[in-house]
């Protein structure tokens, strides 16, 4: 099997993009979409046995891959990968900054230092990235950047750290876009709602039961795959988003358009003519859902 994109074979054919976070989740199936479209592909992350299975991945699918392990949340560290990067590779034409992580807590249990880890995550290190391929490629070549943020439009309650990093992305983007564009340079998010990523197997078992029950939450009445984010991603890559400049696209289901489920409350069961797409052939759902879909 191979890579189902909804977009033209051999789009990126010749160009050359960076995926942070790469190793796993949404940046896993960017990279493979990206890759099966023609494209060469620069994942990064902090673990290099990660990247190099999902290198290998796209290598067995007939892609064009690599890798470099850094920190994004380093300065020092981001300065030297992406000059190192730009002087082996030539020319980038895209930057997708999905790197990133939390935990999930009440605000009150926050300490400092975990608050400003995922700030880093989040936002620094996006920023970071971003500035330093302006810097060295973009503002010379012009190229596009997307960023992932999530679904914090009417708040993040257990993950307000996030939240708060996710919003300030949103912010960023629009900064970029404005400040760049002279130069070619789209610079755009994509806010995912939740996702039926690897991630969700990295929470405690009390959190995982809650995410079990979002789907109740969400007006298409199920999660999201990696596939339906890459889409949309590679899209705002591609020259059809070439007047996409600034914005953040949500793909959440229309889970942002209410506010207390009591509200308006939604009927119980799946949602009707809402199928999923998953053009992912490698895609594999997280362990903790694996029952729930062969019960369906």
């Amino acid at each position: 099997m191979t890579y189902q994109s909804v977009l033209k074979p051999g789009i990126f054919s010749g160009q050359t993009y960076v995926v942070t976070g790469g190793g796993s989740g949404i940046g896993r199936c960017t990279a493979h979409e990206l890759a099966s479209l023609g494209a060469k592909v620069i994942i990064t992350g902090r673990k290099q046995e990660k990247l190099d299975k999902v290198v290998a991945e796209i290598s067995e699918d007939g892609g064009s891959a690599t890798s470099y392990a850094f920190d994004i949340r380093d300065e020092a560290a981001v300065e030297k990968a992406v000059a190192d990067i730009v002087n082996t590779h030539g020319r980038i034409h895209g930057l997708v900054n999905n790197a990133g992580g939390q935990f999930p807590a009440p605000l009150e249990m926050i300490s400092l230092k975990g608050f400003e880890a995922v700030v880093k995550s989040n936002l620094v290190g996006g920023f970071l990235m971003s500035r330093e391929f302006y810097k060295h490629c973009f503002q010379a070549h012009g190229g596009a950047i997307v960023n992932i943020t999530a679904d914090n439009l009417n708040g993040m309650p257990a993950m307000g750290h996030s939240g708060a990093a996710r919003a300030g992305m949103e912010n960023l983007t629009k900064t970029c876009a404005w400040e760049w564009g002279f130069f070619g340079v789209r610079v755009n998010a994509v806010a995912p709602g939740w996702v039926a990523s690897s991630g969700f197997d990295t929470y405690d078992p009390h959190f995982q039961s809650l995410i079990k029950g979002v789907k109740n939450h969400v007006p298409l009445k199920r999660l999201a795959y990696e596939a339906e984010i890459s889409s949309v991603i590679c899209f705002l890559l591609s020259p059809g988003g070439a007047f996409i400049n600034g914005h953040t696209l949500r793909i959440d289901g229309g889970s942002s358009l209410g506010s207390a489920p009591a509200i308006w409350p939604l009927p119980e069961g799946n949602a009707v003519n809402s199928s999923p797409y998953n053009g992912f052939h490698r895609a594999e759902l997280p362990a903790m859902l694996r029952d729930d879909e062969a019960n369906e």
